[in-house]
C-alpha cells in the first residue's frame, strides 16, 4: 500500500494522525515534543489552522514512521467525509463562550458545566443531590461517530451507505446504535453515557421545570410526531427548546441512552423522540430498552464528572 504524505498540515489532519495512532491528547503532545495545549489548539481550528513548519516537519515524520496499519487508519479517517463545514450560526453556538463550556479533548465535542447541588428529580420533584458534570451540548452527530467509526474500526450503523453517513445526515444525531454501541462511543471519547439523573438535572435545571423552555407545554419547541416531520433533525435547530444549560434537544428528536440499568441488561432512554406523542418527552419520564436494541430513533449524549474532566485538561 502507498504511504500517505500530507503537503500542509491542518489541525484536523492532527487529529487524524492521533486518531490513527491511537494516542491521548497527552500521548500525542509526548510524542511530538510539544504541549498538550498546542495539539488541542490545532485539533479545535480544525481546517483553518496549519502548524508551523518545525511542527509540521515533525508531523511529517510522524506519520512516515508509522505502522502499515496506522497509515491505513489515517487514510480512512482523513478521507472520511463527517466534517462537514458548519453553518455560521452553528459555528457560533459551538465556539466555547465562557468558562462553563469547554471542548473535551477526547471527541472535540462542546460541554457544559451542571453545577453540583439539590435538583427536583422525577414526576414527584423529589429533592436529589448530584455532584457537578459536564455533559455534551447536542446529542452525538453520525459526524461525530463516523469519527469514531474511522478510527476504531467499529461496525457503523446499518442505514449508512458503505459505512459511511449521507452528508445530508451529518449534523443529525447518530441512530440505530445499541447501548453497547454508545458505550464503546463513550469509552473512545473518554467519557460515559449521562446517568438518567445526570441528563434529568440538564434538561430540567434545578428548580424542576417541567420542560426545558419552562412548564408551558409547547411541541412547536421540539422535533415530536405531532409536528409531523417523521425524522431526525439537525441537532441545532431548535433554538428556542434549550434547557435552562444551554443544552439542545432535551426534548424530541431521539431517544438518548442513559447508562442507569432499570433491569439486568435493560438501560434508561429519556427525551423522547420524532416518533412519539409530545405526551411522553417530560424529562422526568422514562423509557427503557434491552442493551441490544437499536431503532432510527435512538441516539445518545455523553457527560463526565467535572473533576474527571479538570484533571484531563489540566495534564
Amino acid at each position: 500500500m502507498a504511504m500517505t504524505t500530507v503537503d500542509r498540515w491542518s489541525g484536523r489532519d492532527v487529529r487524524a494522525l492521533r486518531e490513527a495512532k491511537r494516542m491521548s491528547l497527552r500521548q500525542f503532545a509526548k510524542h511530538l515534543g510539544i504541549s498538550d495545549r498546542m495539539v488541542s489548539k490545532w485539533e479545535a481550528g480544525g481546517d483553518s489552522i496549519h502548524p508551523r513548519p518545525v511542527n509540521q516537519a515533525a508531523l511529517d515524520t510522524s506519520l512516515a514512521q508509522s505502522a502499515p496499519e496506522e497509515h491505513a487508519r489515517f487514510q480512512r479517517i482523513r478521507s472520511c467525509t463527517v466534517t462537514p463545514a458548519p453553518r455560521a450560526d452553528y459555528a457560533d453556538q459551538t465556539r466555547a463562550k465562557d468558562d462553563n463550556h469547554v471542548r473535551h479533548p477526547g471527541d472535540g465535542k462542546l460541554m457544559t458545566l451542571v453545577d453540583g447541588g439539590v435538583f427536583l428529580s422525577g414526576p414527584n420533584d423529589k429533592p436529589a443531590w448530584l455532584p457537578a458534570f459536564y455533559i455534551d451540548v447536542y446529542p452525538t452527530t453520525n459526524a461525530d461517530y463516523g469519527r469514531f467509526v474511522a478510527a476504531t474500526g467499529h461496525r457503523p450503523p446499518m442505514h449508512w451507505t458503505d459505512g459511511r453517513c449521507p452528508d445530508d445526515l451529518l449534523d443529525h444525531p447518530v441512530v440505530f446504535v445499541t447501548w453497547r454501541d454508545a458505550t464503546a462511543y463513550a469509552a473512545w471519547a473518554n467519557k460515559s453515557l449521562s446517568s438518567s439523573q445526570q441528563w434529568e438535572k440538564t434538561a430540567r435545571g434545578r428548580l424542576g421545570s417541567t420542560y426545558p423552555w419552562g412548564n408551558a407545554a409547547t411541541p412547536a419547541k421540539c422535533n415530536v410526531r405531532e409536528n409531523g416531520l417523521g425524522s431526525t433533525t439537525p441537532v441545532d435547530r431548535y433554538h428556542s427548546g434549550t434547557s435552562p444549560y444551554g443544552v439542545y434537544d432535551m426534548c424530541g428528536n431521539i431517544w438518548e441512552w442513559c447508562s442507569t440499568e432499570t433491569d439486568p441488561g435493560r438501560y434508561e432512554l429519556k427525551g423522547s423522540a420524532f416518533t412519539s406523542s409530545f405526551d411522553r418527552a417530560t424529562p422526568s419520564a422514562f423509557n427503557d430498552a434491552s442493551a441490544d436494541m437499536f431503532d432510527d430513533d435512538t441516539g445518545f449524549r455523553c457527560a463526565t464528572p467535572a473533576e474527571d474532566l479538570g484533571k484531563l485538561l489540566r495534564r
